[in-house]
């Protein structure tokens, strides 16, 4: 989706969106390296800050107040965006290991992922307790804890075991929720419990003694019990273990002590401390990989021990980002030491808050201000994003290059058009070994046994149906991006009443250096075939070339019987009108071009893209649908123009009916549509009393082009429900009846709306 003519040179990936890589993204969305293919794994699409996580919890701030758009600020600094969680590291061959897709090569990695809670030698830890770290989990825990208070109806006990600042900042803030909550609910705030246990003989041990007394003064003031030098062994369910011999009952117990680093990391081969956090010099660079970052709580500086809190991942970020641009061009890079001493703003949940400094404190309702708005300036630096002139091209910095690569650079400036632009054989055969296409006996010749063109046969009573399908990415992501337009390209043969049977690929690759090229390649055809096997479909074939852009399409082969072709025009007065999926995806990803949607919304226009029409093609005809098409380039009103001309009726669309994808309401009332809009709007006139319905909200969308869209179906009016409702029982949630056909009057292009 990023379109740029400088070949791709080196691989910087960032693994997690941690609070030192959002300033990595940021900063190389102001000033790019051209040459460098950014790219982003997290399994976050909107990660949370968690200095302000407290003021979350006591509903001081909403979701999205206390949250990054991971998605927004990838596409701002040209990264490709893996929505992801790695699993391992292949040093060896700088590799990742993900979870849910192929692995990704690298030339420079950096890791800010966090830290987990470390409960491993606390009996019944996992099954009985909510641990704060992840914060992004335990913004889901909390929610599902505030519904299980409200729902008690009766005093609750809470416990939250970690006497840190952390500890002692998420207890208050949950109890001055909790006790609003239930009071605005009828129920007595005052009868709830809290505990506060900690191992230390002290709360908050790293702060000086002021801090100390100033906040066993508030939790005395605030009623909630603390146990020092208690240190948890076992939960039960509702049940606390101290090694001393205490038990506390408690009906939701919170974990808040000293996290450790994700399990994966200390199986990689990196050093890594008696914690398992990522050892790095001064440079924030792995004492054993070079090519290896890490900064924030998974990494421990060896020669400046610090605390894991979140201010000193804030400063690392510039740092990390300086000698991340410097390592890629093999310059020199610059120790960085973090300060002793810091600013801390602890806050007590009720707008008021403690500072401190070295040995000093100070409290009140002014420093939660102060706290306020530092924090807000810190979101405001990674949510409002400057608009940026788009990168056409540029030369490859020095040092950026080795010879080798600067040969490669040389041969790809003097690139020719026609055969010449082919992708080279020898780069094909590698990347198509790493791939195993679906054998069916009705392909004769196929990549099994390449030859010229591919030979497959018609079994006796079947009749074949061709389409073809090919867009430039929606999409940074080539594994992603192959897994949709295959599924793009299967969607006519579905409609259609037909099973898949082979497919050809058409695909274009961005300019790079023959590695780069190879594992762009393997990742689009990766996912690609994941999509085209689950359906039956062998890939038989295909053609590459080189281009700006990442684009792909296929050409794909149907098998149906002649008796139960479902075409287009066989729609009948009396039938209800059934749409599968939602509508919005040309409005959204327009709006994510121009950095204006949230990745909330991006993620579930994904998702319903990647939905196949399979299972729902089987549905509608299961119940008798007289005529099918798939939704995609001409929007819903220009597929619904091509059903009602043939069948010679017309239709009423019910608007308030029409499944709309979240944001796209919201999207298309910023005046944001995709480039496609405009000639579909002429279609407008079949609209009849189009003055009366243009002003509705939903209006805009029956214009709007989608990628990947859902089936629309005309179905007998006594069949309808029960279609929709198997629909929805096998995953089409947003299945809906949008109107019904009626006998065609006189009206040009018999189409009308109704709100």
């Amino acid at each position: 989706m990023q379109k740029n003519n400088t070949p791709i040179v080196k691989d910087l990936v960032l693994i997690g969106g941690g609070h030192s890589h959002i300033n990595v993204l940021k900063q190389f969305g102001m000033k790019p390296l051209p040459g460098v293919r950014l790219t982003l794994i997290c399994k976050d699409v909107m990660t949370p800050y968690s200095g302000m996580l407290p003021g979350l919890i006591a509903g001081h701030y909403s979701f999205d107040e206390t949250h990054i758009d991971l998605g927004r600020l990838a596409r701002f600094a040209g990264a490709r965006f893996y929505h992801d969680a790695a699993a391992d590291l292949d040093l060896a061959n700088k590799r990742i290991v993900c979870r849910n897709r192929p692995q990704v090569s690298y030339d420079l990695v950096s890791l800010n992922i966090g830290s987990a809670p470390s409960t491993a030698d606390v009996s019944g830890a996992a099954e009985n307790l909510v641990p704060v770290k992840p914060i992004d989990r335990f913004v889901v825990h909390w929610e599902k804890l505030r519904e299980r208070v409200l729902a008690r109806r009766k005093p609750s006990r809470i416990g939250v075991v970690g006497g840190g600042a952390g500890g002692v900042e998420i207890i208050l803030a949950i109890q001055y929720r909790l006790q609003r909550l239930l009071a605005a609910d009828g129920q007595d705030g005052n009868s709830l419990e809290f505990h506060l246990l900690t191992d230390s003989d002290e709360i908050l041990p790293t702060h000086n003694p002021r801090v100390r007394n100033k906040f066993q003064r508030v939790l005395w003031e605030r009623r909630i019990q603390v146990h020092t030098g208690h240190r948890v062994v076992a939960v039960e369910a509702g049940l606390i273990h101290c090694e001393n011999g205490f038990q506390l009952d408690l009906d939701e117990i919170l974990w808040v002590t000293w996290a450790g680093a994700a399990g994966w990391v200390e199986k990689t081969g990196l050093d890594v401390d008696e914690r398992g956090f990522i050892q790095v010099n001064d440079f924030l660079q792995s004492t054993s990989h070079p090519e290896v970052f890490a900064a924030g709580d998974i990494a421990t500086m060896i020669n400046h021990a610090r605390p894991k809190a979140g201010v000193f991942a804030v400063r690392q970020g510039p740092k990390l980002t300086k000698n991340l641009r410097r390592a890629l061009l093999d310059r020199p890079l610059k120790p960085y030491a973090p300060q002793k001493q810091f600013l801390s703003l602890v806050s007590t949940g009720n707008r008021y808050a403690i500072a401190s400094r070295s040995g000093w404190a100070l409290e009140g309702a002014a420093v939660w201000r102060l706290k306020n708005w530092i924090d807000q300036r810190f979101m405001a630096k990674y949510c409002d994003l400057p608009e940026m002139p788009e990168s056409g091209g540029a030369d490859i910095p020095r040092g950026l290059a080795d010879q080798q690569a600067i040969k490669e650079i040389s041969a790809l400036a003097m690139r020719c058009g026609g055969c010449g632009a082919k992708v080279g054989s020898t780069l094909l055969t590698r990347a198509l070994s790493q791939l195993t296409p679906l054998a069916r006996e009705d392909v004769l010749v196929g990549l099994h046994a390449p030859d010229d063109a591919a030979v497959v046969s018609v079994p006796p009573g079947k009749v074949m149906v061709h389409t073809v399908d090919f867009f430039r990415a929606i999409v940074d992501d080539p594994y992603l991006f192959g897994k949709i337009a295959a599924n793009h390209s299967l969607g006519d043969i579905f409609a259609m009443g037909a099973e898949p049977q082979t497919a050809l690929a058409i695909a274009t690759l961005p300019y790079g250096l023959e590695a780069k090229v190879e594992d762009t390649l393997t990742q689009l055809l990766t996912g690609a075939l994941e999509v085209l096997q689950d359906a039956g479909t062998a890939l038989v074939g295909g053609h590459t070339g080189e281009g700006a852009e990442l684009a792909l399409g296929f050409a794909v082969n149907g098998l149906v019987e002649r008796d139960r072709v479902l075409s287009k025009g066989g729609m009948q007065p009396g039938d209800q009108l059934i749409l599968t999926k939602s509508l919005g995806t040309g409005t959204l990803f327009a709006a994510d071009m121009r950095h204006r949607a949230k990745g909330p919304w991006i993620q579930a226009a994904l998702t319903t893209m990647l939905q196949s029409n399979q299972e729902a093609a089987r549905c509608l005809h299961l119940y008798r649908a007289s005529a099918c098409t798939d939704v995609t380039g001409f929007g819903l009103l220009g597929h619904l123009v091509e059903m009602v001309k043939p069948a010679g009726v017309e239709v009423k669309l019910d608007l308030g009916a029409i499944p709309v994808l979240d944001g796209a309401l919201e999207t298309v009332a910023l005046g944001i549509v995709s480039s496609l809009q405009p000639q579909n709007v002429r279609l407008r006139r079949a609209i009849r009393d189009l003055e009366r319905v243009a002003d509705d909200p939903r209006y805009p969308l029956l214009f709007d082009p989608q990628t990947a869209g859902g089936l629309l179906a005309s179905v007998p009016a006594d069949a309808a429900e029960a279609c929709v409702a198997e629909l929805r029982q096998s995953g089409y949630e947003q299945a809906a009846i949008i109107g019904d056909v009626r006998p065609q009057g006189k009206h040009l292009e018999p189409v009308f709306v109704s709100r």
